[in-house]
């Protein structure tokens, strides 16, 4: 039997605790659609400061200081990073730091600080962890930041460093490019 409640004129199915019931479903819904797409929320929180939050606890440069680019390549990719003010030789220095220690890892196998910052599901990730034997990793310091070259000849694990860097992308926001 559909009544209407007199207080506000709703629609009911008999009693008041079914309409609050289904709109606690409702705003369940929504909250779990706004989490699962990623966007803003009623705290400010949005996927990317919640990545630079944790890319500051890693990576010690200043994202604000520095761009970081992404060139996916035939034979693997290229990842830059700079700073935005050649004089600043601090972040430079940073910068070279850095990417040299993480170089380092990833030629172990070791993707630990991406997985910190993007998490341990980042696309192409786990590609890279099991394949990483078959790629080649290079470091160079650039005289404003630096930059490691990933190379392979396995096509799946050219896409799979090409998922990992639109992963990256995609994540940092502004401060990342795909060139």
């Amino acid at each position: 039997m559909l009544t209407v409640l007199k207080t506000t004129g709703v629609p009911s199915l008999g009693a008041p605790s079914v309409l609050l019931s289904f709109r606690m479903a409702s705003v369940s819904a929504i909250a779990l659609l706004v989490a699962t797409l990623g966007l803003e929320t009623s705290t400010g929180c949005t996927r990317q400061s919640q990545v630079a939050a944790r890319g500051a606890q890693v990576m010690p440069f200043d994202l604000e200081q520095t761009i970081h680019v992404f060139q996916r390549l035939d034979d693997g990719g290229r990842q830059t990073v700079t700073v935005k003010d050649p004089a600043n030789a601090q972040q430079i220095a940073l910068i070279q730091s850095h990417l040299q220690h993480e170089a380092d890892k990833f030629r172990r196998g070791d993707f630990s600080d991406p997985a910190r910052i993007h998490g341990d599901e980042m696309p192409g990730l786990a590609e890279l962890k099991t394949g990483f034997v078959q790629i080649d990793i290079h470091y160079t310091a650039l005289p404003n930041g630096g930059e490691i070259r990933y190379t392979t000849a396995n096509p799946s694990l050219v896409t799979a460093l090409h998922r990992w860097f639109m992963a990256q992308v995609s994540d940092h926001g502004r401060h990342a490019v795909d060139h």
